[in-house]
């Protein structure tokens, strides 16, 4: 049968956040006139997510199938990877498991894909569903944690303005991904014991500079659930260091060989200047107040990014 689009679920543990978005995915409407489909991505989970799976496919009683696949690599890129390769879509499009689309999504997706045959990915309006309040200026950082509200205009990402959008409700084209996104990429998403990321900007990084286009599509809505302990420090200090150590990665990717040089210089530069910049305006409330504490973090592991990742053999995969 041929599939218009596919909905790829990677999950690991996902067992007590499936069932709200299976269920959402159940209730999606205006999909009558294209054909798709649902793949779960199980990322080597140890619960009962397998088990969940099994039980809504027994009892699935929609025209588009709900797929199950395992990958046993652990690590989000590993599981888009299996996903775009399970896909019969031409688009797919990634939720996590934490991820709630409103009922028109599927069919948002589809059909900005239609109208722009350019776009390599495109990204959704992500509003956050939090748990407990943030604390006092937590604004400033939660385009980290996959929150991206850039208002209700279609939006190109621009190369030069150096900006992604996160992977949750990201939309690719298979093609895209096909030719322009190598095998073996460096970075390959948080895993338990190391919390280095970035493996989502890496892979549009190959897409934008191949030529093809990143969008932004405000009709595409979903609600990402932000539990209470992502808002504390023993979580996010961790968290920004992961994204700070990535970074000379993602940095890099659209770099020229020849360039790489001067690139690198300007980069330790810009980053000793945030720093005594970040140092200067919030003295000592950078170990004391959690978002100063959150942005030092990242602006600190941006600048060791490139010695850390050698010292740890990155640069050899």
């Amino acid at each position: 049968m041929d599939v218009d689009f596919t909905v790829a679920i990677p999950t690991f543990n996902g067992e007590s956040r499936l069932s709200e978005l299976l269920n959402r995915l159940q209730n999606q409407i205006q999909t009558e006139h294209f054909s798709w489909e649902i793949i779960v991505v199980d990322n080597n989970s140890t619960d009962n997510t397998a088990k969940l799976v099994q039980f809504y496919q027994e009892n699935w009683q929609r025209p588009y199938p709900l797929r199950y696949c395992f990958e046993p690599k652990q690590g989000a890129a590993y599981a888009r990877k299996h996903a775009v390769k399970e896909a019969k879509g031409q688009l797919v499009g990634f939720l996590d498991d934490d991820n709630y689309p409103i009922s028109n999504w599927v069919a948002k997706a589809y059909e900005f894909g239609q109208n722009y045959p350019a776009a390599g990915a495109y990204a959704s309006q992500i509003h956050p569903d939090w748990e407990v309040e943030p604390p006092k200026n937590f604004h400033r950082i939660t385009p980290f944690l996959a929150i991206t509200e850039l208002g209700n205009r279609f939006l190109l990402y621009e190369p030069k303005k150096r900006l992604l959008p996160p992977s949750a409700g990201l939309v690719i084209r298979r093609k895209a991904w096909l030719e322009s996104v190598p095998h073996k990429c460096i970075l390959t998403g948080r895993v338990t014991g190391n919390m280095l990321t970035g493996e989502d900007i890496e892979m549009l990084s190959y897409i934008q500079k191949a030529g093809w286009e990143i969008w932004y599509n405000p009709e595409m809505e979903i609600y990402h659930r932000i539990p209470h302990w992502r808002l504390q420090k023993e979580y996010l200090i961790p968290f920004f260091r992961g994204i700070g150590l990535s970074r000379y990665v993602t940095r890099m990717v659209n770099v020229k060989s020849w360039a790489k040089p001067a690139f690198f210089c300007a980069f330790m530069i810009n980053d000793l200047r945030k720093i005594s910049f970040h140092l200067l305006k919030y003295g000592s409330k950078v170990k004391t107040e959690l978002v100063p504490a959150c942005e030092m973090q990242l602006f600190l592991s941006s600048l060791i990014s490139p010695f850390y990742l050698w010292k740890h053999g990155y640069f050899d995969k």
